[in-house]
């Protein structure tokens, strides 16, 4: 049995979105993970700041990177061998937590204070463009053009 799934982006006047697409399904596997817990606040008219709860790790242990269009922080401790624990309840576990940046976004910083991973990003301000495109006007080719008729199906079948 396979299953459809509805799409927003299947609409005949969505065009080029299938990126879109792909990106949202990449973003509904990773937000299943709720492991560490962080905020995204907005700081300023164009700025942003994900904070991650990332105690017992340090700097070391923590990697901030950009791949493609992706914020990747990975986080991985290694076990100290010389405590005993009597009770172990703080997870020394690794992760790997991602958040799609939309283009333009720039990461700007990033700090570690008191447990908390702040990553800033600024994202630009966009500024309304309008283009206008020209109309052509059948019959009106240039001087001793020649008109030209094209035969798609032709091309779709190799002839």
């Amino acid at each position: 049995m396979t299953t459809t799934r509805l799409s927003l982006f299947n609409s005949p006047l969505l065009l080029g979105f299938d990126q879109f697409e792909r990106t949202l399904d990449r973003i509904a596997k990773n937000s299943a993970e709720g492991y560490p817990p962080y905020n995204i606040e907005q700081i300023g008219d164009d700025g942003l700041r994900i904070t991650l709860a990332v105690a017992g790790f340090t700097s070391e242990d923590l990697s901030v990177q950009i791949e493609d269009n992706q914020l990747v922080i990975r986080g991985r401790q290694t076990d100290d061998k010389s405590r005993i624990y009597i009770h172990r309840g703080i997870a020394a576990r690794q992760f790997q937590r991602s958040f799609v940046l939309a283009d333009g976004i720039e990461v700007v910083g990033c700090s570690l204070d008191n447990g908390l991973l702040n990553i800033d990003l600024t994202r630009p301000m966009p500024e309304p463009k309008v283009r206008t495109i020209k109309i052509e006007q059948p019959g009106a080719a240039a001087p001793g053009a020649a008109a030209r008729t094209i035969d798609l199906a032709a091309d779709r079948n190799g002839g």
